[in-house]
Order: structure tokens, then C-alpha cells, then sequence
């Protein structure tokens, strides 16, 4: 990973078919938004990264809380790939999200 604000997209896979697994699926997703990520999709979540510090961490607490029987894959787009997406919502254009502001706390 390069130095440059980053994307990470993680998108899922995994089981629910029983209420424990529903409730392991529940989990995870809230690790991601505890994590920082928002949904993007349904099994598709995104946090922007200006510096890749922290990155390894993140993978770490996703691969160790991933559900029995669950796949995931977690891809590194660059902001100006990502400012590229395309993204239609029923067949309109919709604007993708940009960088979020940074915040001052004094």
C-alpha cells in the first residue's frame, strides 16, 4: 500500500441460516461500523483511509471476528479509482460519497 489516501472495501459472505449465525452476521457488521466503515451494500462496507496507519490492525480484527463459514475479501482502492465508481439506484445516477472532512478537536 502506497502512502495516499486509501479506500477499503470490505465486502462478505457469510452464513444465515440458523439464529446463531444471523446473530454472528449481526456482530460482524457491527464490528465494521465500530471499526469506522459505513455500508455501502448490504454486505459491501467502506471506511476512507487517509494514511494507511492503523491498516493492519483493522484486517487483524476483521480476520479474527469472521463467522464459521464466512468468506471475505478486502480490496485497497485509491481516492482517485474510487472517485471513477459508477453507481445507479433504480437505474438513476447517484453521486458516490467523497472523502469525508476531517475533524478539529482543539
Amino acid at each position: 500500500m502506497a502512502d495516499d489516501p486509501m479506500w477499503c472495501v470490505v465486502m462478505f459472505d457469510l452464513p444465515v441460516g440458523t439464529k446463531k449465525q444471523r446473530r454472528e452476521a449481526t456482530r460482524f457488521r457491527n464490528l465494521l461500523l465500530d471499526e469506522g466503515y459505513w455500508r455501502a451494500q448490504y454486505s459491501v462496507y467502506v471506511r476512507y483511509s487517509p494514511t494507511v496507519a492503523g491498516e493492519n490492525r483493522r484486517v487483524n480484527a476483521i480476520k479474527a471476528n469472521l463467522p464459521a463459514g464466512g468468506e471475505v475479501r478486502i480490496l485497497y482502492v485509491t481516492d482517485r479509482e474510487w472517485a471513477r465508481t459508477l453507481c445507479f439506484q433504480n437505474e438513476a445516477p447517484v453521486k458516490v460519497e467523497k472523502e469525508p472532512q476531517q475533524l478539529t478537536i482543539f
